[in-house]
């Protein structure tokens, strides 16, 4: 897959098969439209072109909320559509100016001038131009003049698609992230850089990643502790993640701390990847450090177990 940042490098598309929207999570419903796109490509002998946003528009917008939370972050999002497939995948720069460009100038000036695509695949609730005066009538109006196709993605498709984003996000806030995974196709992403912490996990004999996340707005799963997949340096870990401010050693910050099984070595200042797997348990305040370490063992043996289940599965 090829990837577009620059607005300037777009390149002439042989026979596009275009859509475009924000795909946040890359879910289960993206993905049945990612495949239809594919699939229509592949008939015409053209390319599959996916037509994302930077920032999130809301961002833009309605600079004035502050509860955005992204289900991926733009790193993410090109990962798990390589891995699905897609051809091109353009991040086009969203601004002020450019969400005040009339519905028609979208056409003609955006989605005609810059991707001449021969098919176009929407939803039947979206819209676009200015004030969100351009629907898919529009679309099917100027068609014949521009020489394109106009597919409209059917509506319980939209509204699952919809619907699935919310319960993600519903899923990860309550804790149930074997429903995210099952949404998503996939695990639960967080990936950041590992700075420095108190080192008393080390104390404990267990030491852990301190990590800060790569966006602020990135969707963080409820308090708890949890079994996940740690990649670092290419390689790949079991690990304990805990999410919280740390009960028992009355911690004020927010830390989300991964301690990664059979792993010692220092990685300060390097990039950390998390995969969420299973919530293990709520955070706790032990009375001691001692029983704190004795459940941290306890979640040791039910990470490793749930892991070995995972891999006998295949």
């Amino acid at each position: 897959m090829k990837v577009y940042k620059n607005p300037n490098e777009i390149p002439e598309f042989k026979n596009a098969v275009i859509t475009t929207g924000t795909f946040d999570g890359v879910h289960k419903g993206h993905q049945i439209i990612i495949e239809h796109i594919k699939d229509q490509a592949k008939k015409i002998n053209g390319e599959s072109v996916i037509i994302t946003f930077e920032p999130h528009p809301r961002l833009i917008l309605h600079p004035e909320e502050t509860g955005l939370k992204i289900l991926s972050t733009p790193d993410e999002k090109i990962e798990k559509l390589s891995a699905l497939g897609i051809d091109h995948l353009v991040i086009y720069p969203f601004t002020l100016a450019f969400s005040q460009m009339s519905a028609k100038d979208y056409v003609y000036h955006f989605l005609k001038e810059k991707f001449d695509p021969k098919i176009i695949v929407i939803g039947y609730n979206h819209y676009f131009g200015h004030h969100r005066d351009g629907s898919i009538e529009l679309l099917r109006k100027l068609a014949p003049e521009l020489g394109f196709e106009v597919e409209e993605i059917p509506r319980q498709l939209v509204d699952d698609i919809e619907v699935s984003s919310t319960k993600i996000r519903i899923a990860l806030i309550e804790g149930d992230i074997e429903r995210a995974t099952h949404l998503l196709n996939s695990y639960y992403p967080l990936t950041g850089t590992v700075v420095d912490g108190d080192k008393i996990g080390r104390t404990l004999g267990y030491p852990t990643a301190n990590i800060v996340l790569d966006d602020i707005y990135k969707l963080i799963p409820t308090d708890g502790v949890y079994a996940a997949f740690a990649y670092v340096r290419n390689k790949k870990y079991n690990a304990m993640v805990s999410i919280g401010n740390r009960p028992t050693l009355n911690g004020s910050k927010h830390l989300i701390e991964a301690n990664l099984i059979d792993f010692n070595e220092q990685i300060y200042g390097e990039r950390l990847k998390l995969e969420f797997v299973s919530k293990l348990r709520n955070q706790e305040k032990f009375d001691s450090l001692d029983l704190l370490k004795q459940k941290i063992d306890d979640d040791k043996k039910a990470t490793i177990a749930i892991m070995q289940k995972i891999s006998s599965q295949g």
